[in-house]
């Protein structure tokens, strides 16, 4: 692998790793199997590129993005909570919703950013090389939201979704409302997903509808092969691990896509076949273990 492959499988696995963060706080934190991501980082990619074009600060596009992504979220919440649709099947009517929402947004099914500011225009002019600013500037960002998330899980609401999607019945039995703590958590898993949106339409210049397919999938491998590979013994660990789990995801990725075997080479096609592979050997790694362990 090259050193600008590499760097690009780094910035990919940095950026896409805040989406990870966002999925990991549905899917281990409140036990909440949500596919509405696959719509809200398209949406987060869209409002941030219709607020640039629009003449708003770049920057001030990913709190719009991260709004829009929270209220995404919130939607699928309320559908689970107030009017009792099963939580998959909530989230698949937001993603459903998302796609005509998405191109209402942008007016089309995509909107291009060449030629305008974008958040990594300000770290180049920092001096930083334009090869290096995107991964500098997100793993910045991404290392920023995981240290908040760890903060928050250690606050009373933070401590509140823990032990949602530890004991539901236990905690409602101590008169918490527990509807309240999953509208908001899915809010903010989806507010953290639609700013990994954003940043990733500013890097290339562009935002489409089509961008957010796969997302979950990408999103639960990096979570399981981040957890199979470093563990998650605490809160700060599990998620440190998501993270590096994300950037080991998309070097992986970048690896196999690089192999050559006589005339066989793998190609982006078949990334989905790649991801599969992955998650079953990171899936199966731990059982491995133990089985060896006791030869």
């Amino acid at each position: 692998m090259t050193l600008f492959a590499f760097l690009g499988a780094l910035e990919q696995g940095l950026v896409y790793g805040i989406m990870v963060l966002g999925v990991y706080l549905t899917f281990r934190i409140l036990d909440f199997p949500d596919l509405t991501v696959d719509g809200s980082l398209p949406l987060g990619a869209a409002v941030s590129a219709v607020a640039i074009t629009n003449g708003v600060n770049p920057y001030l596009s990913l709190l719009l993005a991260m709004g829009a992504g929270f209220l995404a979220g919130m939607a699928t919440g309320i559908l689970n909570t107030k009017l009792k649709i099963l939580h998959l099947l909530a989230s698949i009517l937001t993603m459903t919703a998302l796609y005509s929402i998405n191109i209402r947004i942008m007016g089309g099914p995509n909107v291009s950013l060449l030629g305008v500011d974008t958040v990594l225009d300000s770290a180049i002019g920092l001096g930083i090389p334009g090869y290096f600013a995107s991964p500098v500037m997100f793993g910045a960002v991404a290392i920023v939201v995981a240290v908040a998330l760890v903060w928050f899980l250690y606050t009373e609401l933070g401590q509140t979704m823990l032990a949602t999607g530890d004991n539901l019945q236990m905690i409602t039995s101590q008169g918490v409302d527990t509807d309240k703590v999953i509208i908001y958590g899915v809010g903010l898993s989806n507010a953290m997903v639609a700013l990994s949106g954003a940043l990733i339409a500013q890097n290339q210049g562009a935002a489409d509808v089509n961008m957010g397919v796969g997302t979950i999938v990408a999103g639960l491998a990096s979570v399981i092969v981040g957890e199979t590979l470093l563990g998650c013994n605490s809160l700060p660990r599990a998620i440190a691990a998501a993270l590096i789990g994300s950037v080991l995801y998309r070097v992986t990725i970048a690896l196999a896509l690089g192999l050559h075997i006589g005339d066989f080479s793998f190609t982006p096609s078949d990334l989905n076949l790649i991801t599969a592979v992955l998650v079953v050997v990171a899936l199966t790694m731990p059982k491995l273990k133990k089985r060896f362990a006791r030869c």
